[in-house]
């Protein structure tokens, strides 16, 4: 069993930054995908971020790229999410996944919630205009 808290999220101004924290327990294995999904009201699911975990390879999706950073503290066995130059399209809550299956994804593949077999609770994150 894998277990993900996310915290960090909350309110900013457009143009403010968050970092959101995913503390990740559990058996996971040596590898595995981390993402950072999010869902506004009445929207689909949306891949944000990813990271291969012990290869560091990261994916982002293009909304995104450039504004937000997935990076990993092995000591605190967190991964987080910073998120710069934030607009209101960014509100919605975000969820943290893990994925202890699947051995090789691609970056597509990696930002398609499908497959990660673990989810955080989520947490909610709201940039007003």
């Amino acid at each position: 069993q894998v277990q993900l808290v996310e915290s960090g999220g909350g309110s900013v101004q457009a143009g403010g930054s968050l970092k959101l924290a995913c503390s990740v327990s559990g058996q996971t294995g040596s590898k595995y995908y981390l993402g950072w999904f999010r869902q506004a009201p009445g929207k689909e699911r949306e891949g944000v971020a990813s990271m291969w975990i012990g290869v560091g390879s990261t994916y982002y999706a293009d909304s995104v790229k450039g504004r937000f950073t997935i990076s990993q503290d092995n000591s605190k066995n967190t991964i987080y999410l910073q998120m710069n130059s934030l607009e209101p399209e960014d509100t919605a809550m975000y969820y943290c996944a893990a994925d202890t299956l699947t051995p090789v994804m691609t970056g597509s593949q990696a930002l398609r919630g499908h497959l990660y077999n673990y989810w955080g609770q989520g947490i909610q994150v709201t940039v007003s205009s």
